[in-house]
């Protein structure tokens, strides 16, 4: 299958939104940044190229002035709250998960506190009260307690399958193959799912649609996917690439 046989479903399907007279909204979520590297230089350069806007979900505890340096430039670059250490205490038989019951609640929600804060003194202008848990995995009894530390929004992966008890912002498309190159998924498979995503909000869903990208990983297929998928939307007039702010009307 040729580059853009690849691509082909993606674009039927936006010229079908454009037929009847609707736009998508998109937004990209990349996840673990910590400092700069040549790897946040790309993304951040690729994304900015096609005026995408971009969250990092930024990892507090292992972070600094180095990448509040950075970003303080970049007008169109959110940072939430990654966690606290990115540290998995589900154990060897469970799933990775920072923020689950294996601690004390308060334990947990006092990290959290602290990254919140930490990042919001780092990022005055880019900061955003979203949390982003690490591995996508939160204890569903510690969520009320958000508001109570400043968060005004979460982000997890998957469409939202209830009512939550503070605003989600969530993602939907992962480029990464984690469970097997841990490098970039094919194409074919990514637009695949972009599509069905697409088809649901279609039908009726007003979820936008999150696609999820990790910097550090990526490989040259993940930065191939990332490139064309920006070209292709950035230009079409049935896609809405939104900053998480203005998705959460912050």
């Amino acid at each position: 299958m040729t580059d853009s046989m690849a691509w082909e479903p993606l674009r039927r399907e936006l010229d079908r939104w454009q037929a009847a007279g609707r736009v998508a909204r998109f937004w990209l979520r990349d996840d673990d940044a910590v400092e700069p590297t040549q790897a946040l230089e790309t993304l951040v350069g690729l994304a900015g190229e096609h005026e995408i806007p971009l969250t990092l979900a930024v990892i507090p505890g292992l972070t600094g002035e180095g990448l509040a340096a950075r970003l303080a430039r970049e007008a169109t670059v959110a940072v939430a709250v990654h966690g606290w250490s990115h540290t998995n205490y589900g154990g060897p038989a469970g799933k990775k998960q920072e923020l689950g019951g294996e601690r004390p609640a308060e334990t947990v929600l006092g990290e959290l506190h602290e990254g919140f804060r930490l990042l919001q003194r780092l990022h005055p202008a880019g900061f955003l009260p979203m949390l982003v848990p690490p591995w996508n995995r939160i204890d569903a009894a510690l969520i009320p307690a958000l508001p109570t530390l400043g968060f005004a929004a979460l982000s997890v992966y998957g469409r939202a399958k209830q009512e939550s008890p503070v605003p989600l912002l969530n993602t939907h498309v992962d480029i990464i193959d984690w469970h097997g190159t841990r490098g970039g998924r094919g194409e074919a498979e990514l637009v695949a799912e972009l599509v069905t995503e697409l088809r649901d909000r279609f039908a009726g869903s007003d979820e936008p649609i999150g696609v999820l990208a990790h910097h550090l990983v990526h490989d040259a297929a993940a930065w191939k996917f990332l490139s064309a998928l920006f070209a292709m939307t950035s230009r079409h007039p049935a896609v809405l690439w939104s900053s998480s702010a203005a998705l959460l009307k912050l």
